[in-house]
């Protein structure tokens, strides 16, 4: 332990993220999935979502401005986030929402902790195998108090043996790192400077693993705030799924698949000869296990139940059914394939063609869509026809297809673009919020922009050009690309009632 921080570090903010992993929309749709009875949240229900380790809030701010019925308490042990995240609150004007400033190894016995409603979603995005295990601890005595029964944790970590050749990378740019500079984001710099000298002169466990060169030629150009926060902590500890689940068992957890939708299809992550050796198993984990030495899957993203309704089939599909979906892209904008871990895998145009116009029109019973008369194929594979839209960001779920655009979601939506307007990267990822998803869009951080720029009735492209005042050589790449969101992607983003 190193003072208050455990090891963590705290020098430096996190980024401002956010991941639709971490909707309750998305846990319900994916246990659903896996054949587990989680239904979606009704309005009439108090529903309350805990986030562990939030950040500076960006992801349970989103929720709370899309769900104002719901109750939404985030929680971190770094004063500096919780204070922005206030703030950020504040000034939304979201009162559905709490920030706790809190360390998570002893919350569970704290007055303010034992004080906080059950929860019926809890979600920890980047937590688990970065902290020590008092930590660790600490997180399953409050979930074993504060998960009601049949709630839903969703726990993203590193998972093992994907970070396997990646172990001394991580060790030497840490150690080499805090000997060279004082602020971490600096540590992490000069890290990542000796490692990438180290590889260029041939060191045999930088040179022969694939997935070194692969990693740092993807955080290039990464902040190095987010450096620092990813591999600058004392306990960088990439996990094995089976050691999590064991852990969260002192809490009656259950492990029931992953948020990410693609990874719950053997098919489309084994091969025949994989799939057949992981079937020797009944044990979920043990298959489960196989898989991981098979993909390539470096961040998992489990869910997992404290009082799983396993059902059959046909009740799982019967649930499927009643999933209302709309499409997050243009019917022309339908890839003929999406990557998955065992190859491409393609989209039968004559069943998805019909489906896809269908749900671009209008968002759709998923039920209604395989009955279209045009259709062909397999019509009763709802799961199927989900993973693969949902699972690749080409559709969303939609919570509540008749809902109005909220105008708390949208003045939220207008603070973001305003306080995330100097970020790093114009194609950031972001959420913006939607009363009618009852999560956030998927969206760029200009298509963020161009909606605020909208909504105050300005000139969108002009104004944008002098906002973001680009290079002279970059004019009329920015200038197609605020085309592209102004035309494209605002009519998506109406329909899912973001505005």
């Amino acid at each position: 332990m190193n003072g208050w921080n455990s090891g963590y570090v705290t020098d430096v903010p996190y980024t401002a993220g956010w991941y639709s992993q971490q909707s309750p929309v998305m846990m319900a749709l994916a246990c659903q999935l896996c054949g587990v009875a989680v239904p979606f949240p009704r309005d009439a229900d108090p529903v309350h979502l805990l986030e562990l380790g939030c950040g500076q809030g960006y992801g349970a701010l989103v929720q709370a401005a899309s769900n104002p019925g719901w109750r939404v308490t985030a929680i971190d042990f770094n004063p500096t986030h919780i204070a922005a995240a206030r703030a950020w609150a504040v000034e939304a004007g979201l009162t559905n929402i709490c920030f706790i400033e809190a360390d998570l190894a002893t919350f569970a016995e704290d007055p303010v902790g034992r004080d906080i409603p059950e929860a019926d979603f809890v979600t920890m995005h980047g937590v688990w195998s970065w902290v020590p295990d008092s930590v660790q601890s600490g997180i399953v005595r409050l979930l074993r108090q504060k998960l009601r029964a049949g709630g839903v944790l969703h726990l993203s970590y590193n998972g093992l043996p994907a970070w396997g050749p990646v172990l001394g990378m991580q060790r030497l740019l840490r150690e080499a790192g805090r000997r060279l500079a004082w602020r971490s984001d600096h540590q992490a710099e000069e890290g990542m400077a000796v490692v990438k000298a180290l590889l260029a002169a041939e060191a045999r466990h930088l040179d022969r693993a694939p997935m070194v060169k692969a990693l740092l030629a993807r955080l290039e150009d990464v902040p190095r705030g987010y450096l620092a926060h990813e591999y600058m902590n004392e306990f960088w500890r990439p996990c094995f799924l089976a050691d999590v689940a064991a852990a969260l068992s002192g809490a009656k957890l259950e492990w029931i698949g992953s948020s990410q939708l693609i990874e719950n299809f053997p098919a489309l992550t084994m091969t025949d000869a994989q799939r057949a050796i992981a079937n020797r198993f009944e044990d979920p984990l043990m298959r489960e296990m196989v898989k991981d030495l098979c993909v390539e899957r470096s961040l998992r993203h489990d869910l997992f139940v404290r009082g799983a309704r396993r059902v059959g089939n046909a009740t799982r599909d019967e649930m499927l059914m009643d999933v209302v979906i709309g499409m997050g892209v243009h019917p022309d904008e339908l890839p003929a394939e999406v990557e998955v871990p065992t190859g491409q895998a393609r989209f039968n145009a004559a069943f998805y063609g019909p489906v896809v116009e269908a749900a671009s029109r209008q968002a759709s019973r998923v039920g209604d869509l395989l009955r279209l008369a045009e259709v062909e194929g397999n019509r009763d594979n709802p799961a199927e026809l989900l993973g693969m839209l949902v699972g690749a960001n080409l559709a969303y779920p939609v919570l509540r297809p008749d809902a109005d655009p909220d105008p708390g979601a949208m003045h939220f939506n207008r603070i973001a673009a305003r306080r995330l307007a100097r970020s790093e990267s114009l194609n950031r990822v972001v959420g913006l919020a939607s009363h009618r998803l009852g999560a956030g869009a998927h969206g760029s951080l200009l298509d963020l922009l161009v909606l605020d720029r909208l909504d105050a009735g300005d000139a969108v492209v002009p104004d944008l050009l002098r906002l973001i005042a680009p290079p002279s050589n970059a004019v009329s790449a920015l200038r197609q690309a605020i085309e592209h969101s102004l035309h494209r992607r605002m009519p998506i983003l109406r329909a899912a009632g973001v505005y």
